[in-house]
């Protein structure tokens, strides 16, 4: 599965590609579309959704993953980062790209195994499990494949447990003692 995540920001929307089994990732191509604060807003988010567009059809995913907007950001901030998931979003529906929505404490929790996690670590993990040799930098791009790496780890995972009976390797329905009289 090819996955484009996102970790959306109006001067600085990262992006990242990379191809998993939902346990094996590997990094096809990394980077940030950076945006000038001098910009109007609407300039700047013509920017980020056409790079988009161009990141998509290139990478030809089968997933878009955007991660969702952090609780504790002020409100100007919470809505300017809401318009720029609105391009992405749109970018990838424009592209009938299906889109998974992660929070920032999904994330970090699939990636890193805790919700709390700091940037720093969420890199180091990101580094660890595409193979890198050198961190991806800005955080913006390793939040990025954060995002995409949660996103192919979810997937995989659902599409066990919609198999009846594979997910746990037993049959489905509840299980009965031995022994146990009805």
């Amino acid at each position: 599965m090819r996955v484009v995540g996102i970790d959306c920001g109006s001067q600085c929307t990262g992006y990242g590609v990379i191809d998993s089994d939902g346990r094996r990732h590997q990094l096809v191509h990394v980077g940030v579309i950076r945006t000038s604060a001098k910009e109007l807003f609407s300039a700047r988010l013509r920017t980020i959704h056409s790079r988009l567009q161009e990141i998509i059809a290139e990478a030809q995913p089968d997933a878009v993953a955007v991660e969702g907007i952090f609780a504790g950001a002020n409100v100007r901030t919470a809505l300017q980062l809401a318009h720029v998931r609105g391009v992405a979003l749109l970018a990838a529906a424009e592209a009938g790209v299906p889109v998974g929505e992660y929070s920032p404490l999904e994330v970090k929790g699939s990636v890193v195994g805790y919700g709390r996690a700091t940037k720093e670590q969420v890199q180091m993990m990101v580094t660890s499990l595409l193979r890198l040799e050198e961190k991806p930098k800005p955080f913006d791009a390793s939040d990025a494949l954060a995002v995409a790496i949660c996103h192919s780890v979810r997937s995989a995972t659902a599409a066990k447990l919609a198999r009846p009976g594979k997910a746990a390797g037993k049959p489905a329905g509840k299980p009965v003692r031995k022994g146990a009289s009805r």
